[in-house]
C-alpha cells in the first residue's frame, strides 16, 4: 500500500512536472538560459556576429568577450503570459548593459580615425560601460499539432534589446 501511494505520488509529480515544462513562459525562460549559458546555438550566433565585423584578431577577441559578458550577465523577469488558443505572448523584462548608449554619439570621421582606431575606440567605450538598461520584450509562441509550444523567430528589435544595442 505504501509503495503504491509513493508510486502514485511520484507519477503525478512527473506528469505535472512534464506538463509544466511545456508552457509559453518556460520556453522563454529556456531561451534566456541558453543566452546565459552560452550554449552551442548562442555561440554560433556570436561567431556569425563577429564574422560580420571587419575586425583584427585582437578586436575579434575583445568583441567576443563583450558579447559573452552581456549574455552571461543578463537578468530577466517574466511579467505576463497570455494564451489565445494556439498562440501565446509572453512579456518579459530584460536588464542588460546599455551598449547602445556607450557608442551612440560615436561617428566615423576619417580626419580623426582610421578604421582600426575607430573600432578600437568603439570597443573601448563598450568595455567601459557599466550602466544597465531595462527593456520590455514580447515573445510570441505557437502551439504545434502535438501540443508543444514553440518560440517564434525573434525580430531584429528583440535581438538588439537582448544585446543591449536597441
Amino acid at each position: 500500500m505504501k509503495k503504491s501511494f509513493i508510486l502514485l505520488v511520484l507519477s503525478l509529480f512527473l506528469l505535472v512536472g512534464c506538463s509544466m515544462g511545456n508552457t509559453p513562459s518556460s520556453n522563454v525562460e529556456a531561451l534566456f538560459m541558453k543566452y546565459q549559458k552560452l550554449d552551442n546555438d548562442i555561440s554560433s550566433e556570436i561567431d556569425a556576429a563577429i564574422n560580420e565585423q571587419n575586425f583584427t584578431d585582437e578586436q575579434r577577441d575583445r568583441y567576443r568577450k563583450l558579447i559573452e559578458t552581456q549574455y552571461k550577465n543578463l537578468s530577466y523577469e517574466i511579467k505576463d503570459e497570455r494564451i489565445d488558443g494556439s498562440t501565446a505572448t509572453v512579456t518579459a523584462e530584460v536588464e542588460v548593459i546599455d551598449y547602445k548608449r556607450a557608442i551612440n554619439d560615436l561617428t566615423f570621421d576619417s580626419t580623426i580615425y582610421t578604421k582600426e582606431s575607430f573600432d578600437n575606440e568603439k570597443l573601448n567605450r563598450l568595455e567601459s560601460m557599466q550602466d544597465k538598461v531595462t527593456y520590455t520584450i514580447d515573445f510570441y509562441l505557437t502551439k504545434d499539432n502535438d501540443g508543444v509550444w514553440n518560440l517564434n523567430a525573434l525580430s531584429t528589435e528583440e535581438i538588439k534589446k537582448i544585446q543591449g544595442m536597441f
